[in-house]
């Protein structure tokens, strides 16, 4: 089958503005998939988890080529988990797209095409997810891509700090380091706490927060 016929389940397709990432503001492409293989406590995407619509390659495509100056999102979900996300994310750089990929950290990324924008979503302990955590995964990531913190306590904000003190720097040899986001979940921790942590201990992260969630209270879009 040739790769634009493959299907991939999708969840939903939209446009809208990036809400986080250090690409937070632009216009953006949500290619979100559906299925995933961890179940976060504060995930809010759990529609996502049943199977969504089998649509081809072809089809995503002649969707993102409406919005031709747009940056790109292949979210979930977890994308890694469907094997026809590696032809798509081919085919969006082949027709010369700026592609992100919004990736849990528990499955390899080696096969993921160089020049895709990976943001590594890592699982801190208070998720439930951390132990399902392929750390190895440290070591494919490039000064281009991103990795994210989403922290919902003080606990999972000393394991972050151990990561990227630690573990990300053996994990490279590359300088500088990806591009390293905190945020804090909503109602669990503020914003304003998290910030005081990250001044008082100089870390070299971006506090990230939702945009999209004081653009659009009610909606989880632009995830």
């Amino acid at each position: 089958m040739a790769a634009a016929d493959l299907p991939i389940k999708i969840s939903e397709l939209f446009y809208s503005i990036q809400g986080e990432s250090t690409r937070a503001g632009l216009p953006c492409v949500f290619i979100r998939l559906s299925g995933c293989n961890l179940r976060c406590r504060y995930c809010d995407s759990q529609y996502t988890f049943p199977d969504g619509e089998s649509r081809s390659i072809s089809a995503i495509m002649a969707y993102a080529a409406h919005y031709p100056a747009a940056i790109i999102e292949v979210t979930g979900g977890e994308p890694l988990c469907q094997t026809n996300t590696i032809p798509l994310l081919r085919k969006l750089q082949e027709a010369g797209r700026t592609v992100l990929l919004e990736t849990n950290g528990s499955l390899d990324l080696a096969p993921v095409p160089d020049g895709v924008i990976k943001i590594m979503d890592l699982k801190c302990p208070d998720s439930g997810m951390s132990n399902k955590m392929r750390l190895a995964n440290l070591q494919h990531l490039s000064p281009a891509d991103e990795l994210k913190f989403v922290l919902t306590s003080r606990r999972d904000y000393e394991w972050a700090v151990g990561i990227i003190r630690r573990q990300l720097p053996e994990a490279l040899s590359t300088s500088p380091l990806p591009a390293i986001l905190f945020s804090a979940v909503p109602n669990k921790l503020e914003a304003a706490v998290l910030s005081a942590w990250i001044l008082k201990d100089q870390l070299p992260v971006r506090l990230q927060l939702q945009i999209h969630k004081i653009i659009w209270p009610e909606s989880e879009r632009g995830v």
